[in-house]
């Protein structure tokens, strides 16, 4: 019985990364519809052996419950200033379960509901709630304006799910929507990020240079020094505390050398983007957990026509048409990459794109496709569900030791 959990983020109203929703997948439902106590029980195993701050970075959790989960505790796996309680609106005609809910809110746990309508007869559960959340895929909708106006002349904060278009992200900014999540929200790149311009610079020709079937370390050095955020960059990475060396290294090629050719590849990406922590860089986050992804799951896939080097790049180049803001088909032509790597970046048959897409629909909860992909690829839900996390923890790890203050510019 496999359990399938995948994070989605959440921006608040500055475009920042604010929080992420765990959404969960069990057998062939949704984990909301089932009401079987084992489900609880599955779940407390799944978190005693997750490090759930690792897999949230640190960040704040939406988790939707049942009656039932909520009735077995299940919200006391995490920590009450962490976790939103998610709960829909027909959970309230539950007299046992709204009664959970306020002590749940009087233990210091906040509490979005979904779903909510203006029905007099809950107007009483409002003091409980923190979070009113409200459904942007139908931007038509008369429910939005007069869920919007509630939440606001109760002064509750308002969250907009179901951003799937341009449209709903300005008409939920128009509301002053605290909080907004949905597959619009990835494409929320802020206006540092470089475009077609970018096409021509260092990055480019770093990745070429370094993509060549024998690497000239030089030129990549030479490359690197002609960009001191670049640079700095690098020499901050190579003597972080993830490298422990005795002696700080303060020459770019010395650096190359220790960081060496797979690594370089791996962050060469993330070092070529710079922005103020917004959502450029939860992408460039998602561009390496694609990979990380893809790279690992691809070892399990019958006669898969790439190198697991390149199914990493596979996945670290998927946002890459995001990032600059052009078509992937633009982002990806001066890459020397190979035939069936750029068919499978641009969505074309085949299981260089089969993989893309089920790493894609995985992170999404699209967990019908995801059953699609994973009998297309032949390749076991319990492979898919362990590389994930493992490709959460990894990157969230190294992303911290290269975010983190360097020495000098803590003292």
């Amino acid at each position: 019985m496999e359990t399938h959990i995948v994070r989605q983020p959440i921006l608040d109203r500055n475009q920042k990364l604010a929080a992420y929703e765990l959404v969960y997948y069990q057998d062939a439902s949704s984990l909301y519809n089932k009401r079987d106590a084992r489900v609880a029980n599955t779940i407390v195993t799944f978190f005693s052996e997750l490090d759930t701050d690792s897999f949230l970075a640190g960040k704040d959790c939406f988790l939707t419950f049942t009656p039932n989960l909520l009735m077995k505790d299940i919200p006391r796996v995490f920590d009450e200033k962490k976790l939103v309680i998610q709960i829909e609106e027909s959970i309230l005609v539950n007299p046992e379960a709204k009664a959970i809910v306020s002590r749940y809110k009087s233990n210091g746990y906040r509490v979005a509901i979904m779903g909510f309508e203006f029905n007099r007869r809950f107007l009483n559960v409002l003091p409980e709630i923190d979070i009113i959340k409200v459904d942007f895929s139908d931007i038509k909708s008369e429910s939005i304006d007069v869920l919007c106006k509630l939440a606001k002349s109760f002064n509750k904060q308002l969250a907009a799910y179901g951003i799937n278009s341009s449209e709903a992200r300005e008409l939920a900014v128009a509301y002053g929507c605290d909080f907004i999540q949905g597959e619009s929200v990835s494409e929320m790149v802020s206006t540092k990020v470089h475009k077609m311009d970018h096409l021509q610079s260092n990055f480019f020709r770093l990745m070429a240079a370094i993509s060549k079937e024998i690497p000239d370390f030089d030129e990549i050095a030479q490359i690197i020094s002609l960009d001191v955020t670049l640079a700095f960059s690098l020499l901050k990475l190579v003597n972080s505390a993830y490298f422990a060396l005795p002696n700080r290294v303060k020459d770019v090629k010395q650096a190359l050398t220790i960081l060496g050719l797979g690594q370089l590849k791996q962050w060469i990406y993330l070092l070529s983007f710079s922005d103020d922590g917004g959502m450029t860089d939860e992408l460039i986050k998602l561009s390496f957990l694609r990979a990380v992804f893809c790279q690992e799951v691809s070892q399990f896939i019958p006669s898969f026509p790439i190198a697991r080097a390149e199914a990493y790049m596979l996945g670290m180049f998927s946002t890459l048409g995001l990032l600059l803001e052009v078509p992937i088909d633009s982002a990806i032509a001066q890459l020397p990459l190979s035939d069936e790597l750029k068919d499978g970046l641009m969505g074309k048959e085949g299981k260089c794109g089969e993989l893309l897409a089920l790493c894609i629909a995985y992170e999404k909860g699209k967990w019908k496709e995801v059953q699609q992909y994973v009998d297309m690829l032949q390749v076991g839900e319990d492979i898919i569900k362990s590389k994930y996390i493992e490709a959460v923890e990894y990157v969230n790890e190294i992303w911290s030791e290269l975010t983190a203050p360097s020495e000098e510019t803590t003292r």
